[in-house]
């Protein structure tokens, strides 16, 4: 049956059927929930991070689960650009060929990795609609701060990457004074930016009185966040033109509808994939249904509708 609501979206030059997208680190490289629903539904799917060579991640534990959300200390652990390709390549092919964009993240712990992941990628992966660069992961030249926890440090990676590729540049944010660092990562040059990325939180063992990861801190996703998430969309959205992939404890169509709302041009579903499998793709279903609700015949008539 044909819509009476257009669900297209246009994410920075990446054209998606619907709104609706996963966020990388939690939805594997896509081809692992095929047994749980048709991916191609989805307007876009972001593949785990990928590097330039395989990176081991960080030693187990990595998961917590906490009240309301998830820590994860993984450390982007990935089998490298070449592998990843020959592993998930065929697959990946087929799922852009079958209508559902696909987003490939590409990172690095120093300005100088992120450069050579995404040229890695951009030679090796011809079906990749677009790609996303993390700038949330520790610089280790500089002494594990963030790579673009600055609007400076954020807008030398962005031009440092950008003459690696003519597809477009989506940038991943940390949840840290969103609205500069969205304005400097726009000005060097991206095409779209994806936030937030997960809140640095701790989790004690109170019996061993040790971390409940093998490291003392680590990345809070889930319902928890979402709040803030929405607030942090918002605030990026006034300050830049470029679009928003929104996400941050996204558990239902409404969370994703909030998202919209604030500002973002599409939404990605994320820890809560790993708990309720097919969600995104009624996420796909939820956001259709509100549109037509709400009246428009067009999604985008809804993007940054928020009124106060």
């Amino acid at each position: 049956m044909v819509s009476a609501v257009s669900m297209a979206v246009d994410l920075g030059g990446v054209r998606m059927k619907n709104p609706v997208c996963t966020a990388s680190g939690t939805f594997g490289f896509g081809w692992q929930f095929e047994g749980f629903f048709d991916v191609a539904r989805l307007g876009a799917v972001t593949c785990k991070g990928v590097s330039a060579k395989p990176w081991p991640g960080n030693p187990a534990p990595r998961i917590a689960e906490v009240r309301s959300g998830m820590l994860n200390s993984v450390g982007l652990a990935n089998p490298g650009a070449e592998a990843f390709c020959a592993g998930s390549g065929e697959y990946l092919a087929g799922l852009a060929g079958r209508g559902c964009a696909v987003i490939v993240q590409a990172v690095g712990h120093t300005v100088e990795e992120c450069q050579a992941a995404l040229e890695a990628l951009d030679s090796l992966a011809p079906w990749a609609a677009a790609f996303e660069i993390n700038v949330s992961c520790p610089n280790l030249k500089r002494g594990g701060r963030l790579l673009g926890g600055t609007p400076a440090d954020a807008a030398e990676v962005v031009r440092a990457v950008r003459p690696l590729t003519s597809r477009p540049l989506l940038v991943k944010l940390a949840p840290v004074d969103v609205a500069e660092v969205a304005r400097a990562c726009e000005e060097a040059g991206a095409d779209a930016l994806s936030l937030v990325n997960t809140v640095n939180a701790m989790s004690i063992d109170v019996h061993t009185r040790r971390s409940r990861l093998s490291r003392p801190t680590g990345g809070l996703s889930g319902p928890a966040i979402h709040p803030m998430a929405v607030r942090m969309v918002w605030e990026a959205s006034q300050a830049v033109s470029i679009p928003i992939n929104g996400m941050g404890g996204v558990a239902s169509w409404q969370d994703a509808a909030e998202m919209v709302l604030a500002g973002a041009t599409s939404v990605s579903v994320g820890t809560a994939s790993l708990y309720d499998p097919d969600l995104a793709a009624r996420v796909v279903d939820g956001l259709e249904a509100w549109a037509v609700e709400q009246g428009v015949s067009d999604v985008n008539e809804l993007i940054g509708a928020f009124e106060c």
